[in-house]
């Protein structure tokens, strides 16, 4: 019965071609791929997700799923969610260890690599320090007094952090330590989330997580992704761009968090060693394969400055950067090529020795 059926069906095919229907005669197109977008209020900033897809259910589900990803980070991470594991390290600071997710102290552990490898440029225990400025973009008299910016930042240290491997145990010796792991969350965030659509099947997308950007694959006509970076002297603007895929591009800038004296820009990032805000440096851009790592080393490089940031990236294997100065001047990694606007050249970076 299944083969008279089965040659019923081809003869009815024929009978359909030989008729000049030709409805059946023309394979069927393939879908098309194309670009599907979601956003979201995450981690105290604006993300984007992009999956490249010729299955709408797939991407949309897969949009979800990093949406999903993200939100846990943010839970799990939180400085201010009264529930997450970091506001119980920081409310027992001084007190006793608390053990934590592999995956938290994991992450934890990572960030103090960083802090090693920049000379605690890059410190998560920032958030010890007292609040003595007020990023409000206007004019202020002066800066606070010098023993009011030293005191500021004497619980300051990624030393004194205790990990403990065997239990997953974290501790701050010194009551009033915090943890605050916001300098490379979102970074994380992005990560994980590009795991989680990559596995579902997604070839290609982009997420944007305020300013730290992965992306994977190509746009659905085949190119690269084009980003572009802000120049801080002309907000809303574009410095430069480049063509990009399977990398992260991640932008730090101190020209929307920021007070001025006497005409000069103090960003929000500030020099952990000092207490002042960082500066000589407007916009740092890092261009990697590990969004994570990207996170951590802006802020690294804001507070090393133009000369220490350059030299501390050229020593990096497959990271480059391109720095915009307080005075407008584009400085670039060995190997970092981008494409300028306003016909501005990148400048040489500047020579240690000097």
């Amino acid at each position: 019965m299944s083969k008279r059926g089965g040659a019923w069906v081809a003869s009815s095919i024929i009978a359909l071609v030989m008729s000049g229907l030709g409805v059946l005669a023309q394979p069927l197109a393939p879908v098309r791929a194309r670009a599907y977008t979601r956003e979201a209020h995450l981690m105290g900033s604006h993300f984007t997700f992009t999956a490249v897809s010729s299955d709408d259910s797939l991407a949309w589900r897969a949009l979800r799923a990093g949406l999903r990803e993200t939100q846990r980070i943010d839970h799990l991470f939180s400085y201010w969610d009264s529930t997450s594991q970091v506001v119980k390290i920081n409310r027992l600071a001084g007190i006793r260890p608390v053990v934590v997710d592999q995956e938290v102290f994991d992450l934890i552990q990572r960030t103090l690599k960083i802090s090693q490898l920049s000379g605690g440029a890059f410190d998560i225990t920032f958030a010890s320090g007292d609040k003595i400025y007020q990023f409000d973009k206007q004019a202020h008299a002066s800066l606070p007094d010098s023993a009011t910016v030293r005191n500021s930042v004497r619980r300051i240290g990624w030393q004194k952090v205790r990990l403990d491997a065997a239990t997953r145990a974290v501790y701050l010796p010194e009551k009033g330590m915090r943890l605050n792991l916001a300098g490379v969350l979102q970074g994380y965030g992005v990560r994980r989330a590009t795991e989680i659509m990559k596995q579902m099947g997604i070839a290609g997308g982009l997420i944007n997580g305020s300013g730290d950007v992965y992306c994977w694959g190509k746009q659905p006509d085949g190119s690269g992704w084009r980003i572009a970076i802000g120049d801080p002297a002309r907000p809303h603007t574009v410095s430069s761009w480049l063509t990009v895929s399977d990398l992260a591009v991640v932008t730090a800038g101190n020209y929307e968090q920021y007070f001025t004296v006497a005409g000069k820009y103090y960003g929000h990032i500030i020099n952990p060693h000092t207490g002042y805000p960082a500066t000589g440096l407007r916009s740092v851009t890092i261009i990697c394969p590990d969004v994570e790592l990207a996170d951590a080393l802006d802020d690294a490089v804001f507070v090393l400055g133009p000369v220490a940031g350059l030299a501390l990236i050229n020593r990096l294997k497959g990271v480059d950067a391109t720095l915009i100065t307080d005075d407008g001047k584009i400085l670039v990694s060995r190997g970092m090529q981008m494409n300028a606007y306003h016909s501005a050249a990148a400048a040489p970076a500047p020579n240690p020795a000097k």
